[in-house]
């Protein structure tokens, strides 16, 4: 069989479409926070609150979320929200003052918890449906949707300072994605229609299995998103590090997540779960406590890229463990996750100005143990167990 009629192969294209989706539409208006800030004419600290309108839509979230997986099913929610990003673009790129693009951010926020959740479900969905695993891969076309953003804003921002003509070639760009994912979704056998048949159900008391998960989401998206955030500016004012070698701090940590997403299903498939979030997060703490300890610049780019690699498959393993648990718990658990990638950088920063950054990095290796801590606390089911939704292949392409 080809791998065009392969339905796991064309569920696991759609779904990556979706991650890249998520990872360029976030980066590519992330591109272009100057020229909206010189556009509305916004103050640094205007700027940090639009930012900061993004973040709290996606944690809040939650209950919506929740409550639209139980009625759209994962396919609907995925393709409604993706288009609806899309969209958002050119409101933004069209809003005439500043509590409009906040209003623009706030639902941008909400939308991106939405494809969030949906798209994982279906990760995990194809993971138990076919019995193959494939959702750390599906976390590195997140990041590779990041780069291309990047690609093309720097195309578009030589071309014209027109951020309308930039954002309606990155929606040409989004709406060919969204049509990819839409041909190999998996389908959902009961959301909408069978609604009326069952007793209404509710949002239920997470157990202390979807707790433990929550737990190592936000710190494991702590210590991702303070890595990013922080390394350059490590390596500048704590070891001294060049002008020039200062950025490589980024480029390490996201360059060795990309590569151990690539390589994380294999190591999944021979070890399984739990070995790999363990030896993983143990190798992130112990390797930057190290070059915390040893100072310098070869010793820092070494620790970073050891977290990289140890913290880049936490990520997907716990979202797989918490769909395997129902929706409600994925949603939660999702919701964990923005939580952390938004308060972990201002966290480290706090840490930062009480004492120092080095004490403050000092806290993410100490993120990465707790992650450890929680993944001796998860049942790591293998991926031939239930799946939260109960996905059909999609028919196929004549």
């Amino acid at each position: 069989m080809s791998r065009l009629h392969d339905p796991f192969h064309r569920g696991r294209l759609a779904a990556a479409a979706l991650f890249c989706s998520l990872g360029f539409q976030y980066a590519t208006w992330a591109a272009r926070i100057p020229a909206v800030k010189t556009g509305l004419a916004l103050s640094t600290a205007e700027v940090g609150v639009l930012l900061m309108a993004a973040g709290v839509g996606a944690a809040v979230s939650f209950p919506l979320v929740a409550w639209l997986m139980r009625r759209l099913g994962s396919r609907r929610l995925a393709l409604l929200s993706q288009l609806g990003l899309a969209l958002l673009l050119l409101a933004l790129a069209a809003a005439p003052n500043y509590h409009v693009a906040l209003l623009v951010m706030c639902v941008d926020g909400l939308l991106v918890g939405c494809l969030n959740v949906a798209m994982n479900a279906q990760g995990a969905a194809l993971e138990a449906r076919f019995e193959r695993t494939t959702m750390a891969r599906l976390h590195a076309t997140f990041s590779a949707g990041s780069l291309l953003a990047a690609l093309v804003a720097s195309g578009m921002t030589a071309l014209t300072e027109s951020v309308t003509a930039h954002f309606a070639v990155a929606v040409a760009l989004l709406l060919a994605l969204g049509a990819t994912a839409r041909t190999g979704l998996l389908t959902d056998d009961t959301p909408q229609d069978s609604v009326a048949d069952k007793p209404r159900r509710r949002w239920t008391v997470p157990t202390a299995l979807t707790l433990w998960m929550c737990c190592a989401m936000v710190f494991g998206t702590v210590a991702e998103g303070a890595m990013n955030d922080w390394s350059a500016l490590y390596l500048k004012d704590v070891v001294d590090a060049s002008a020039g070698l200062a950025p490589l701090g980024i480029a390490v940590v996201s360059g060795a997540m990309v590569v151990a997403r690539l390589f994380a299903d294999g190591w999944r498939d021979r070890f399984g779960d739990r070995r790999v979030v363990l030896f993983g997060s143990a190798l992130a703490a112990t390797a930057l406590t190290c070059a915390l300890l040893g100072g310098g610049v070869l010793p820092a780019l070494l620790g970073f890229a050891c977290v990289g690699l140890g913290i880049a498959a936490v990520t997907p393993c716990v979202y797989a463990a918490a769909a395997r648990q129902g929706s409600d718990a994925l949603t939660l658990v999702a919701a964990m996750g923005t939580t952390g990638l938004l308060a972990g950088p201002p966290l480290i920063g706090f840490i930062a100005d009480a004492s120092s950054l080095a004490w403050g990095m000092g806290a993410v290796a100490g993120s990465a143990a707790v992650v450890a801590l929680c993944g001796t606390r998860i049942s790591w089911e293998p991926v031939s167990g239930p799946a939260p939704v109960t996905p059909s292949a999609p028919p196929r392409v004549p």
